[in-house]
This record gives structure tokens, C-alpha cells and sequence, in this order.
């Protein structure tokens, strides 16, 4: 080999190397569970209640999804799935596209477009670009997958402009009456109810708002000690005044109070968490990695997770704002004990069907379907907010703990979190049923794999 043949070499192997470093960075998909967690951080930041962030991760995820759909024909696009949802653009003929790249600049410009404040995603969404060119992505490639993302997300945002968000936001406020059994603000806050016409919202995958309506709570009666809704309330009670130390980092643990507002004296500040869509996303990242999920199959597990997780809140608020319940506080604090507080704060809505318990439940039906029954991790979520880790051997008992945490926390009555529960399970299963979003026509790193070495 003569000088100038070895040095056309020595520069085609380094074109080469850096060419392939590239996939390593950007193709990674703990890139993308960054990706979702630097959303996350904002929606905590920013204080958005649960439901309107569960719309925040749903149509980033199903954006990102999206392009992940145009480069690999293992997934089927959510337009052949979702009824509603209208075809999403392909990538231009011709043009060399790096489909990951343009998941995750999919999922920055529609999270920074349904959330605030204005362009609170867009650095990161330069800091992505930058990362895809110091791997050495050729120019073209990375101004084809940024155009590519472009139209799959001005797609989707015009999709999700018609799903009656922008409506609710004028909507009419929640009447508070003083009829016995009702609902009424709590303390400390007193804060007005949260997302009334949240039913509005169009779902994804149930044909309405109540379609997974539980049944109905146990009648009103607190004058009558006998009765089944005074033993509830009671029970309540005596669950919060003998917590030991397991169960207050239960209660801790799953609180996810997304703004929890603190009273010392004179002084009033708030501090914040992930609230429960959140946490789960979190679950779905941990799960990712312990299963080393690709990219494709990480982009799947969030998006179908949190489509569950939306239409989770849909279906839940139908049911809060129609049974319109009263709060275990407030009828222990006038029939029990007046100084009785829970051990956790009451958030700002009716108590029946507990929320916490809806979502976990789709979430957990749908993380199983994806990674299966005997899936065990270790949850770290909360340990920023300085509450110690706790370990599950399957999503079922993450989500049955999330739920027994409201009794725990003194904020839900029993009944609430088994009839939610109830609810969740069943839009899991028709989350699974009607999102067959995996159809495999080759060999994959998915979950099918994953599956054999967890069961």
C-alpha cells in the first residue's frame, strides 16, 4: 500500500468511526428516558396538576413514536389504531434520515409546545442537535431528521388542538354546595376544584368518558354508625392515628403531590413532586433500562404507557365530578374529631374514584403486557425529593402499594381505591387489547425477549 492509498484509508476509517459513533450516542435509549425526565422536570417545575400532564407525556411520547413508526417495521403507526387520529407524514424519498434523532426532537418540540413557559424544551432541543454533530451525523442527515420531525410534529400538535383542552380552559367553574355528602375545598389551601370538565378531554382509546365507570360508591350516612360509608370514614381515621414507620413511607413514597402547600405560622410556601403520571414515567425509564430495552422499544413502553395514564384521568374525573363526594377529612374533622388531620395533604377534588389508583392500575396492565408478569426493579423516583427507594417483584404490586398509600395517607376511603383500581385494570386491558402497537416481522431486542429473562 503506497502513502497516498494509506492515508484515502486512514481518513475513510476515521469517516467511518465517527460515523458509527454517532449511533452509539444518539441511538442510546437512555437518551430518550433523559429526554422524557427533562419533560418531567419542567411539568414539576411549572406545577401542572396530574391530568394535564398526563397530556403533556402522551403526545410527546406519540410523537416521538411516530417517527420511530417510519424506520422500523416492527411498530404500527397509532393512525391505524387510534380512530381519531389522522395519517402522520412519511420522510421524503431520497433523503437519508436518522429516525431516532428525530424521535427525540419530535418529543422536545411537542413537550415544549403543550407546555410553559415559551420555549422552556427548545434549549434542550439545540443541546440534542449539537450532540447528534459532535457524534459526527453527516449535515444532511440531521437537517432531513430535523425536517422530518418538523412535519410529525406539527402533525400531531394539530391533532391534539382538536381534543378540547383549549375549550376547557374558559369553561365554567365548579359550584361548590353545602349539600351534606358533597365535596368541599380542604385545608390547608382551601383551593378551588382542579380540571372540572376534565371528562371533556377526548380520549385516545375508550369510546367515552365513562366507558370504565365504576360502580357506584356506598351511600352517604355518617349519622348512622353502623352504616357502611361512616365505617369507611372511620376506618380512615384509625388507619392515619396508628401508622408505623412502613407505612408512612408508603404514604411518602406514593404521595406525588405535584404543589403541596405548607403553613408555618404566618408563612406560606409550597414544595413539589412528581405527581403520579410522572412517577410513572420514571417506572417506565427504570424498567427500560433494567429489561435493556433499544431505542424503538423504550419509545413504545413510554408511549403506550402514558396513553394509558391520559385515558386514565378521563375516565376518572367522569366518575369524581358525577359522585361529587365529600373527602375523609372533611366529615371526620365534623363528626369524629374536629383536630383530626391526614397524614398526607387532601388534594383539590372529589374523593371517589382515587385517582392514584385509576392510572397506577392502567399502567401497571400495560408495563405487564410490555415486559411481563414477574418483572421486579427498584423504584429510585422519589429518592430526589429525599424519600428512600422501594423494591417490587412485579408492576401489580407497585400499583396495589400506589393504592393502599391514599388509605395510608388518610386522603381516600377504602372503597375509593378498590372500585379505582377496578377501573384502571379494565382500561389496561382495553389499552392492550386495542393498541397492538408491536407487531413484530423480525428479529428484535423488544420485550418478547425481555420477557424470557425476567419471567
Amino acid at each position: 500500500m503506497n502513502l497516498r492509498s494509506a492515508w484515502l484509508f486512514l481518513v475513510l476509517f476515521a469517516v467511518a468511526c465517527k460515523q458509527g459513533d454517532y449511533g452509539k450516542v444518539v441511538h442510546d435509549p437512555a437518551l430518550y428516558a433523559k429526554t422524557v425526565k427533562k419533560l418531567n422536570d419542567i411539568v414539576l417545575e411549572n406545577n401542572f396538576p396530574p391530568m394535564i400532564a398526563s397530556r403533556n407525556y402522551a403526545y410527546a411520547n406519540i410523537a416521538a413514536y411516530e417517527c420511530v413508526v417510519a424506520g422500523d417495521s416492527n411498530y404500527v403507526s397509532l393512525h391505524q389504531l387510534i380512530s381519531h387520529m389522522p395519517e402522520m407524514p412519511s420522510p421524503q424519498e431520497g433523503k437519508r434520515v436518522d429516525f431516532e434523532l428525530s424521535a427525540l426532537l419530535a418529543f422536545t418540540k411537542v413537550g415544549n409546545a403543550v407546555t410553559f413557559p415559551e420555549g422552556s424544551m427548545m434549549g434542550y432541543y439545540d443541546q440534542l442537535v449539537e450532540i447528534a454533530e459532535d457524534a459526527g451525523m453527516p449535515g444532511d442527515m440531521v437537517e432531513n431528521s430535523q425536517e422530518f420531525s418538523n412535519r410529525v410534529s406539527d402533525a400531531v400538535m394539530a391533532w391534539a388542538k382538536k381534543d378540547n383542552y383549549a375549550e376547557t380552559r374558559s369553561a365554567s367553574k365548579f359550584t361548590v354546595t353545602d349539600e351534606e355528602g358533597r365535596w368541599v375545598p380542604t385545608p390547608p389551601a382551601y383551593s378551588s376544584a382542579t380540571e372540572a370538565h376534565w371528562m371533556e378531554i377526548r380520549p385516545f382509546v375508550l369510546d367515552s368518558a365513562s366507558a370504565c365507570r365504576p360502580v357506584p360508591a356506598p351511600a352517604y350516612n355518617m349519622k348512622d354508625t353502623s352504616s357502611l360509608f361512616y365505617k369507611a370514614a372511620l376506618q380512615v381515621k384509625t388507619t392515619v392515628d396508628s401508622l408505623d414507620d412502613e407505612k408512612r413511607h408508603i404514604a411518602d413514597f406514593w404521595d406525588d403531590n405535584p404543589f403541596k402547600t405548607n403553613k408555618i405560622g404566618h408563612v406560606e410556601f409550597a414544595t413539589k413532586k412528581f405527581s403520579p403520571p410522572g412517577h410513572w414515567m420514571n417506572i417506565v425509564g427504570i424498567a427500560t433500562k433494567k429489561a435493556k430495552s433499544d431505542f424503538a422499544a423504550t419509545v413504545y413502553a413510554y408511549t403506550k404507557t402514558s396513553i394509558a395514564l391520559f385515558d386514565g384521568f378521563i375516565t376518572c374525573w367522569d366518575e369524581k365530578y358525577r359522585s361529587n363526594l365529600v373527602r375523609p377529612e372533611t366529615v371526620i374533622n365534623k363528626y369524629i374529631d374536629p383536630e383530626w388531620r391526614p397524614y398526607i395533604q387532601t388534594p383539590p377534588f372529589p374523593s371517589y374514584v382515587s385517582g392514584h389508583s385509576v392510572v397506577s392500575s392502567a399502567a401497571c396492565e400495560v408495563m405487564t403486557d410490555i415486559f411481563g408478569d414477574n418483572f421486579s426493579f427498584t423504584d429510585t423516583s422519589s429518592v430526589e425529593f429525599g424519600i428512600k427507594e422501594r423494591s417490587f417483584t412485579s408492576f401489580y404490586q407497585a400499583a396495589n402499594e400506589a393504592s393502599i398509600s391514599r388509605l395510608y395517607g388518610g386522603i381516600h376511603y377504602l372503597f375509593d381505591m378498590m372500585e379505582g383500581a377496578k377501573s384502571g385494570q379494565q382500561l389496561g386491558k382495553l389499552v392492550n387489547t386495542r393498541l397492538r402497537m408491536y407487531k413484530p416481522q423480525k428479529s428484535s431486542k423488544i420485550a418478547s425477549q425481555n420477557k424470557k429473562e425476567t419471567n
